[in-house]
């Protein structure tokens, strides 16, 4: 490898792994039909269990890595969790996970005093809905980070030690801008980059500007990961300039490596991702690059190592 390739441990922030006999993820059904970024996503309806998950990383210095909820059957987060303990007492995979929790619930504040007292869990992930496109941004429709019980659930997570993963399209961060604001001691993880589904320059452009914004708040993190775009495949040359933005905007101490696999690995391998971004990274010092690769997550998440 050649020198100015990374070449030490790396920490996947974000990836999945999923038995679909147990039917819990409606999404994934075979009659599961949901809007996605990506388009058509009938490829990854298969089980993907921690086994895949070795057998795909094996050779790419991935270390630990970090599982996000997989939008279970509403209501199962606790029973998703105690699966994922299993699998990772069993296999090593993963080391740390992001567990779903419904903050409007009316049991919101047992269920996350429950979350908070598993170790492993480390943040929480409730997608907030809300605008679907600039123009209804710009029209004022807002989603759960404004609503008043959810952010009563929000509140709640400092108490516990937990992290709030974000999954919501750029031109909603700065509605979360407010949230994070409002709540400092509480660490908000951009999930997916912001959501960035295309690359013409207005995007970019606006893209760039909205993360500017709330990367003034120091309790917000990001992951440069679910970079695709749908119908096209990752490359190095169309990633390059938003990885590197992500890095000019927050630093790379805010910025974390995730795989998103198995759903990006309907574009890409997960040794040509990671062959990928230690491309794009090249240019950064070897401190900034193990911070985005490594460090960043690791102490974000925490996870125990692989193995």
């Amino acid at each position: 490898m050649p020198d100015d390739l990374y070449d030490g441990p790396i920490v996947d922030a974000h990836h999945h792994v999923w038995d679909l006999s147990l039917g819990q993820h409606p999404w994934l059904a075979p009659e599961g039909r949901v809007a996605h970024r990506y388009g058509d996503y009938e490829a990854i309806k298969h089980d993907y269990l921690p086994a895949d998950y070795l057998r795909d990383i094996a050779g790419t210095g991935i270390v630990a890595s970090v599982y996000m909820e997989a939008e279970w059957t509403p209501g199962g987060g606790l029973a998703e969790v105690a699966l994922v303990e299993r699998y990772r007492e069993t296999s090593g995979v993963p080391g740390s996970m992001v567990a779903q929790a419904r903050l409007d619930d009316a049991d919101a504040a047992a269920e996350l005093a429950a979350l908070g007292s598993v170790a492993a869990v480390k943040s929480v992930r409730h997608k907030p809905g809300g605008a679907a496109s600039t123009a209804e941004a710009a029209a004022g429709v807002r989603s759960l980070l404004s609503d008043d019980v959810w952010r009563e659930g929000y509140a709640r997570l400092s108490e516990h030690g937990l992290h709030f993963d974000l999954q919501t399209p750029w031109w909603n961060l700065a509605e979360a801008r407010r949230l994070v604001d409002d709540f400092p001691d509480t660490t908000l993880v951009i999930d997916h980059a912001g959501v960035l589904a295309d690359r013409d320059d207005e995007t970019l452009a606006a893209w760039r500007s909205a993360l500017e914004h709330i990367a003034e708040a120091p309790n917000v993190v990001i992951k440069a990961s679910g970079l695709c775009v749908g119908g096209a495949p990752w490359t190095v040359e169309s990633n390059r300039g938003p990885i590197l933005d992500l890095v000019r905007i927050f630093g790379a101490d805010r910025v974390m490596f995730g795989s998103n696999f198995p759903v990006d690995g309907m574009f890409t391998t997960l040794p040509a991702l990671i062959d990928g971004y230690r491309t794009i990274l090249a240019e950064l010092d070897p401190a900034a690059q193990r911070a985005v690769f490594h460090d960043t997550a690791q102490r974000v998440y925490a996870p125990l190592p692989i193995g």
